[in-house]
């Protein structure tokens, strides 16, 4: 038997005396359905017992019922994706909470409040998170079938007399506000520290300042407008967001990328990844000070940006995935010429990876700074590198391969420290392992076509999407109507996940620690201001 047949005995085993519908696709999904309590015990079972990973959670509003859905995977290769659903009435103002017992839908379920009106019981923090009270009219549930997106919605009356919640009440103590508004390009977010000292005793990141409803924009479009939508909102990360996106079309529609599609894919993937980290390592430098290493890395950073122009006609590799493959074939001479400027790029990593490894002063404020424990990573269900460097092992490109990832040979970054230095070694270790990726597809890149052929627009029926974008697990949901039009769109991008742990790394150290664990999360706001 393989572990999604296993898998789906002991859960009819354990919970025979209730209604339990247990449904298998294939060796990879299991998908159930039962009464609410049910599915909040079997998602606690799940990530308790048998460790696996909290995706995500999908409330939709279906005639006079609600449907919740909760996402879960197993961390290690060859371990099935589960979902867990339930019904309850539109007329039921209170859904039961998980949060209590599995802390990574915390986020999910003020969110689900925020966008749906909808309230989880005994949830101590509803209210006041996607939606600021001092934006926003009370009660707009924007989500709400009844909410017509068209008409827009009123601005809210200030609120002159919101304060943001503190703990710190006895004398001495003092809180710092960081944001929202920042000089350059940063995006909005507001930060509270507070203290009674040098180190920050809490730190209470605010977000939202720019949502854009994005999943709401996507109800009732065609395929090709929600591609875009999954594209753009956020560039840092368009392919891997604009993938994830095409292979839950493709299952819905039951298409297959051609071979040569999913070689490509992957080299596309990879050389975001790299730039992606190469960005982020030389936030890092600028965040300690290190001005030479700073534009060693920018000067590389650009470089990879240009190389992705060249390859693929735009610096961010917009307008390539569509559901079925390629908008657009990259021929085998640019390939090559690819790995060619690639191994110039792995030589000047490598010589930046010497230099911060032996500048005692850089690694002073690395060392021991922003830790993270493995119990921390996985109550808070982090993704990417965060976790990895945390010990928190996985990665979608080997547990649960897709685009022949199962064919291509690299390691999974693994650090035990939890600390800066050790998010820091996974971002160099994966960028190394995405050039050697990128080596193999190009030998092994067969020819043929790009797109599927035949693969008229899907007609009714949901599916997930699943990619390992540079910053972790990126999962898209898509409900399709029977005329082929998304009825509901559902993102759980992973800095939505790793902003809910930041924290954690950033309390019980100095103030002067802060922009350094911030800049080693590579954490995006817009993938939150969706």
């Amino acid at each position: 038997m393989t572990r999604a047949a296993d898998l789906a005995a002991e859960l009819l085993a354990t919970w025979s005396d209730e209604r339990l519908d247990v449904v298998r696709v294939g060796d990879v999904l299991l998908k159930l359905r039962t009464g609410d309590r049910r599915a909040i015990e079997i998602v606690h079972w799940l990530v308790l017992h048998r460790r696996f990973q909290f995706g995500g959670m999908a409330v939709r509003e279906e005639g006079e019922r609600w449907q919740v859905h909760y996402l879960l995977y197993d961390r290690d290769p060859g371990g099935p994706w589960v979902e867990v659903g339930y019904d309850a009435p539109s007329t039921q103002a209170e859904l039961p909470s998980l949060s209590s017992l599995v802390h990574a839908a915390d986020w999910y379920e003020r969110e689900a409040e925020d966008h749906f009106g909808v309230r989880f019981e005994g949830h101590p923090r509803l209210g006041d998170f996607v939606l600021h009270d001092e934006e926003w009219p009370e009660g707009l549930a924007p989500m709400r079938r009844a909410f017509d997106a068209s008409a827009g919605a009123a601005r809210g009356e200030p609120n002159c007399d919101w304060r943001p919640r503190r703990i710190l009440h006895e004398p001495g103590a003092f809180a710092m506000t960081i944001g929202p508004i920042y000089g350059g390009i940063a995006e909005p977010v507001h930060f509270l520290l507070e203290t009674t000292g040098e180190n920050v005793v809490r730190a209470f990141p605010r977000l939202f300042y720019k949502y854009r409803a994005v999943e709401k924009r996507a109800e009732g479009q065609e395929i090709a407008a929600a591609l875009l939508l999954a594209e753009r909102f956020n560039a840092a990360e368009a392919f891997a967001h604009s993938f994830a996106f095409c292979r839950a079309i493709e299952t819905v529609g039951g298409m297959v990328a051609p071979p040569r599609a999913h070689g490509l894919r992957v080299i596309l993937a990879e050389l975001e990844r790299l730039r992606c980290h190469v960005g982020t390592i030389r936030a890092i430098c600028g965040s300690t000070g290190l001005a030479v290493a700073e534009a060693r890395a920018s000067y590389l950073e650009e470089e990879l940006l240009r190389t992705c122009g060249a390859l693929a006609g735009h610096r961010y590799l917009f307008g390539l995935n569509l559901p079925g493959g390629l908008a657009t074939d990259l021929s085998d001479v640019s390939c090559r010429s690819l790995v060619g400027r690639l191994s110039e790029a792995e030589r000047a990593l490598h010589t930046l990876d010497r230099m911060l490894a032996t500048t005692s002063s850089f690694l002073d404020r690395l060392e021991e700074v922003g830790v993270i424990t493995e119990k921390q990573a996985s109550e808070h269900g982090l993704v990417g590198p965060v976790a990895r460097a945390s010990g928190v092992v996985c990665d979608l490109r080997r547990a649960h391969p897709y685009a022949g990832y199962e064919h291509y040979t690299f390691e999974v970054a693994r650090e035990e420290e939890g600390d800066g230095y050790a998010r820091l070694r996974v971002l160099f270790f994966e960028a190394f392992q995405a050039i050697a990726i990128i080596r193999q597809a190009v030998d092994r890149l067969p020819p043929g076509a790009v797109l599927a052929s035949g693969g008229g627009a899907p007609g009714g029926g949901s599916a997930f999407g699943a990619v390992e974008a540079s910053g972790g697990a990126a999962l898209h949901w898509v409900w399709l109507d029977e005329e082929g039009r998304v009825a509901r769109y559902r993102i759980a991008p992973p800095s939505f996940v790793n902003w809910h742990g930041f924290h954690l790394a950033a309390e019980d150290f100095a103030f002067q620690d802060f922009p350094i664990i911030l800049a080693t999360f590579a954490l995006s706001v817009a993938e939150n201001d969706r």
